[in-house]
């Protein structure tokens, strides 16, 4: 991410981020993350969701690419403190997960069903949930979501990719679709938290789940 967004701003103003095209499937491997990241242009975000009080200092990028096979995300996360749960089932996932540190994705391949989406999270100590959203509903996807998270004290950064399997979000996926999606950040255990939109949902209350306020996403080729 850059170093040199002002202290007021993160990131340049966007609808829209483009999905990068992949000829052949890679390793997930936050450290040390694979040149085919570098084809897929960031957006970043750091203002809340509102659209105000930006937080240079919880910025947060994400890059996306996609093969035929899968749907891959990297989040690369500014924080201040972090806040993780100790537990969680014996594969990583962690029911209310966003109760702590999470990085989110919400996607949502069918604009018919627009209250229909799926989303994921990632915690910085590599928790997870998947989740099938529609209206009065939210039961587990168990879409087979793979990740890799790395944590940075130093720098005070925390980096997570995911893999998330096609036929998990659309049965029938056509890369000339543009998908809505939203990406999210929360951090904090107890209020006042920090709630981060990268397309801010103005509630008045912290509130990630309005598909009206979600942004575009175009697969390159």
């Amino acid at each position: 991410m850059s170093q040199t967004n002002t202290e007021t701003t993160c990131g340049a103003p966007t609808v829209e981020i483009v999905a990068a095209h992949l000829e052949h499937e890679i390793a997930l491997n936050a450290a040390k993350p694979a040149s085919e990241w570098n084809t897929a242009s960031p957006v970043t975000f750091c203002s809340d969701w509102q659209g105000k009080n930006p937080a240079p200092d919880r910025e947060t990028g994400v890059r996306v690419l996609w093969s035929r096979q899968a749907l891959y995300l990297r989040f690369e996360c500014r924080y201040r403190e972090l806040h993780v749960f100790a537990d969680s089932e014996p594969n990583g996932r962690r029911d209310h997960l966003w109760d702590r540190d999470v990085a989110e994705a919400f996607l949502q391949p069918d604009p018919v069903r627009a209250h229909a989406y799926k989303e994921f999270e990632v915690s910085p100590n590599g928790m997870w949930i998947d989740l099938d959203i529609s209206p009065g509903a939210k039961p587990d996807l168990k879409s087979g979501m793979t990740r890799s998270v790395t944590i940075d004290e130093k720098k005070h950064t925390w980096a997570a990719e995911l893999s998330i399997p096609i036929t998990a979000v659309t049965a029938k996926f056509d890369p000339n679709a543009v998908w809505r999606v939203n990406f999210f950040r929360v951090e904090g255990s107890e209020e006042p938290r920090g709630y981060y939109a990268w397309q801010p949902t103005h509630t008045p209350q912290p509130n990630f789940h309005v598909p009206s306020a979600f942004g575009r996403m175009r697969f390159a080729f």
